[in-house]
């Protein structure tokens, strides 16, 4: 008589970027059944938004389609235009009223993008020329990097920390990827517009990754970036449709004043909004900038307090794509072995 065989462990992936696609790859290799269930029409995250990626100038399309294809070919399960609004340590609830059950949970739900328009004094929304980094992406993706009458910028200047690190936003935690994100589209600009003068205004320049420093330098010595410690305190259109900025350098301890074709806000990670009913309803916690709580830093970073859930990449704090697949990589072992699997 044969062995009846054992029914596959399954588990439920809350997120189709590529933290939730990465975890549900990775629990497949090992003998795991994942479902992935993603608010959007379709798998990618915030990994669609970009063009390349820091610091190797990788096209942000080669990681995100050959992610999708192992996800299509591993045959993984997924629920798309599915909005998650409670979670149990094995099953999630859905707008719709239905309910998925599993073995066990990854909440791989990611990141907002700070609203720039909050931040008035900048007039994202309001002005001619004030774009955002993710703008500034998009634009890059599409080949259309131009002023809004279509004419070629001769002075374009980044802002960093914006929706970072700012108290007056709720917003005190480091982004860590804004600073890194400004000297790629810096340099980015520069190529295209090898004449125009570029100018990072920053607070502090923090490169903690492996070529992020050089690449830092790289944009100094070799594209001629202009980086200004200081904050911009407000931005004003003029009659030419350019944009007139205040600053002080902080450094020299001079104020400025300098008018820009454009003017680039880098924007900030924020946590989601609805981090809170979730974690509410199922016994999680959050930190103080709203992003959910690992068990610990060290040896739980991708558990939660609750037995059955688990986090992976930046539902938990920023984070770039390559520390996000790799820890979508561990939340997958993690499962495994709580599953014997």
């Amino acid at each position: 008589m044969k062995m009846e065989k054992m029914k596959k462990k399954r588990v439920i992936v809350i997120g189709g970027g590529a933290a939730g696609m990465q975890t549900a790859l990775r629990l497949a290799r090992r003998g795991i059944e994942p479902v992935i269930v993603e608010k959007e029409a379709e798998l990618g995250g915030k990994l669609r938004g970009w063009y390349v990626l820091f610091p190797t100038f990788t096209p942000a399309s080669e990681v995100l389609n050959e992610l999708r294809r192992r996800v299509h070919e591993c045959g993984i399960e997924t629920v798309l235009s599915a909005q998650v609004t409670g979670i149990a340590p094995r099953s999630v609830e859905l707008a719709d009223g239905r309910r998925i059950d599993g073995d066990a949970v990854v909440v791989a739900t990611g990141f907002s993008l700070f609203d720039a328009s909050v931040k008035e004094e900048y007039g994202y929304g309001i002005y001619d020329n004030v774009y955002t980094s993710v703008d500034i992406e998009r634009m890059l993706g599409e080949g259309r990097v131009a002023k809004a009458d279509g004419s070629r910028p001769k002075r374009i200047a980044f802002l960093h920390c914006v929706g970072s690190r700012d108290e007056k936003v709720c917003q005190q935690h480091c982004s860590r990827v804004c600073c890194i994100t400004g000297v790629k589209q810096a340099m980015e600009m520069k190529r295209l517009f090898p004449d125009a003068d570029v100018f990072n205004f920053y607070m502090d320049i923090r490169m903690f990754g492996p070529g992020y420093e050089e690449m830092y330098r790289e944009a100094q010595q070799q594209y001629n970036v202009h980086f200004v410690r200081g904050r911009i305190s407000e931005a004003s259109p003029m009659l030419d449709g350019r944009i007139q900025i205040k600053a002080e350098d902080t450094l020299t301890g001079r104020p400025l004043r300098m008018s820009v074709d454009m003017l680039v806000l880098l924007v900030g990670m924020r946590a989601n909004d609805d981090n809170a009913a979730l974690a509410a309803g199922a016994g999680l916690r959050q930190s103080p900038s709203g992003f959910l709580a690992a068990r610990d830093h060290f040896l739980g970073s991708v558990r939660s307090e609750v037995e059955g859930i688990y986090y992976a990449g930046t539902v938990t704090a920023p984070k770039n794509i390559g520390e996000t697949l790799n820890e979508a990589a561990a939340a997958a072992d993690a499962v495994a072995e709580a599953l014997g699997a």
